[in-house]
Formats: C-alpha cells, structure tokens, sequence
C-alpha cells in the first residue's frame, strides 16, 4: 500500500467515522418511509381511513370489502414501490461511484430500455408467460444492454469517459427502444397487455409477480451494502483502490453483476422508471458524503421515498384517472439531469 493510499484512507476514516448523526438520520428516513406507505394505501377510488387501514394490515377480515381492497390491490402497489425505488436508486449509486460519471443511471445507461426490450419480447413470443420469465428475461436484457454501453463507450481514444458512457447508453436507448415500439405496435395484443407497463407504472401489481422478483432485488441491495466500502475507495480514483490492495477488476465484476440483478428486477416489476437512480444518489451525496456503507442503504430508503411519493402525485394530480409514475419521474428528474449536464460534466 502506497503512502499516499494510506494517508487518504486513514483521512477518510476519520472523517466520516465522525458523523454520528448518520445513523439517526437513516432511522428518522426510515420513519418517513412507513408515513409515506400509510398514506398511500389510504389513497384510491373509495376513501379508507387510517383506522381501516390499521385493521386491516393487523387484525385482517376476509369478509370485509375494504380490508380486501387493502391486502390485494393498495399493499402490493405500495411494497412494490418500495422495492423498485431502493433498487434503482442503488444502481445508480453504484454505477455512479464505479464509473465516476454523474450521469450514470440504469435509464441513461441503456439498462432499463434492455430489460424492458426483453420482457416485451418475451410477451411477443410466447403470449402469456409465468410471471418467472418476466424476470429471466428482465435479467437478461438487463445484462446485455451494460455490456454493449460498456464496450461502445471504451471505443476509440482515451478509454471510457463519462461522456462517451453517457452518449453510448443514449445512442443504445434509442435504438432499442425502437424495436420495443416496432413490436408493440406490430402485435396489438401484446400492446394491451403491457402498454401502462411499458410507461413505468405500480399499477395492478400483485403478490405473486412481488414474490417472484423481490428475492432477487433483496440479494442484490445485501452484495451493495456487503461491497459498499471497495466502491468507496474505488470511487476515488482506481490508484487509490489498487494501493488499497483491492481487485478492482473483481470489484467491478460483482457490481455490474448486483446492477443487472437490481435493474433487471426493477423493469419486470414495474417497467422501464427513469431518473431514480440518477436524483436519489446525488441528494444522498450531498447529505451524508462519499462513504458508500451510508450512501447506499441511504439510497435505498429515499429511492423507495421518492418512488412512493411520485405514485401517489400520479394518483392525485388527474383523479380520478392516474398517470404512470414513470412520467411523474421524469417531470423530476429531467431538470435534475439538464442541470448536471450542464455543471456537473466537464468531459
């Protein structure tokens, strides 16, 4: 280990290690996060008040109309809220701290029109998969679309950058997301089926398709805390990282690997939401620093904040009609981006 490595390993330590209001902070998120689900499951076309509510979350009556509308309809949308805004908030911390690109984002990046290519392709093909396949698939196109930015951005001079990454997801977004709108509107059957899916929405979802996905999603957030120290440092510059005596290649490895899991899972849940992974980090950043064992399970608890916060504006704003949420996100994160484009890269 270099000097120089040590000496801002030991400076970083020391900092951060001083922040003792981080974990109160995450608590007190935490908290918000219970509010915000409670209110939204209090929100829909018949009005239940918080007692129902309650009752049905603890004491659950199968014979009453509310308690089922509570356990089948309002409880699965709002858990699966939580659970696609924590995972694409943590992949985009994670790709922003391996790739020190401000712009990366799962939605940016290409993954997400990846996963989304997939899953319809999926419906396409077979007509009515298990909910399983949405997943496999999901994973799949995730991983594939990571690897082609990834190889598009390292072409020509000087490597990757954050603008050619930037570019390349772009370029690769627009290209498949053209095949994904060939195909639906080649197949009006499968455009029925998946047409609010393909906007970003929690709408309709349901226990099972929940069941089938979280566990990849929570395997993914456990290898994002469990590497979230080697992103720190890696996220310093890869000198630093290699005087650390860290694999980065490994490193990055099982990140990109954590990335597909968590936006792969993420897209078959709720379809292609941009802009989470790419406000959440930067606000958590500014709040807690740089130091990824609180930037990423602060990530997951905003992600999953902001996610259930733009569900319910786009429940609200047109009721008693709904827009997909993922147009809520992108009201919100399309300033946020144009500001980071415009102070944030200088390559």
């Amino acid at each position: 280990m270099t000097v120089q490595a040590k000496s801002i390993s030991r400076n970083t330590t020391r900092i951060l290690g001083s922040r003792a209001w981080l974990l109160p902070g995450l608590a007190v998120c935490i908290f918000m996060l219970i509010l915000c689900s409670l209110w939204s499951i209090t929100l829909g076309a018949a009005d239940i008040t918080p007692q129902v509510v309650y009752e049905a979350l603890l004491r659950f009556d199968d014979s009453s109309f509310d308690h089922l509308i509570i356990q089948t309809v309002r409880l699965p949308r709002v858990l699966t809220g939580i659970v696609v805004g924590a995972a694409l908030a943590v992949a985009g911390a994670i790709m922003q701290g391996l790739t020190r690109n401000p712009l990366a984002d799962s939605g940016l990046l290409g993954i997400n029109s990846g996963a989304a290519f997939a899953v319809v392709l999926a419906v396409y093909i077979l007509g009515n998969p298990p909910l399983s396949v949405y997943a496999v698939f999901g994973f799949m196109g995730a991983g594939m679309a990571a690897a082609l930015v990834y190889f598009i951005g390292s072409i020509g001079r000087g490597g990757i950058t954050p603008l050619k990454l930037t570019l390349a997801g772009v370029i690769l977004t627009a290209f498949v997301s053209s095949f994904t709108t060939a195909l639906l509107i080649g197949d009006q059957e499968t455009l029925d089926k998946i047409r609010f899916w393909t906007a970003g929405s929690l709408a309709g979802r349901e226990m099972p398709l929940l069941a089938q996905t979280a566990p990849y999603i929570v395997v993914g957030l456990i290898g994002a805390l469990l590497i979230s120290r080697q992103i720190t440092t890696i996220s310093l510059g890869d000198d630093v990282a290699k005087g650390l005596g860290q694999n980065t290649i490994l490193i990055r490895a099982i990140a990109a690997v954590i990335v597909v899991l968590l936006a792969g899972g993420a897209v078959a849940l709720a379809g292609p939401i941009g802009f989470v992974g790419l406000v959440v980090p930067h606000v958590v950043r500014f709040l807690v620093g740089v130091d990824y064992r609180w930037v990423v399970p602060y990530s997951a608890v905003m992600g999953a904040i902001l996610v259930t916060v733009a569900d319910v504006g786009a429940r609200v704003i047109i009721r008693p009609q709904e827009l997909p949420v993922g147009v809520m996100m992108a009201v919100v994160g399309a300033p946020f981006f144009i500001w980071l484009a415009r102070w944030k890269v200088n390559r």
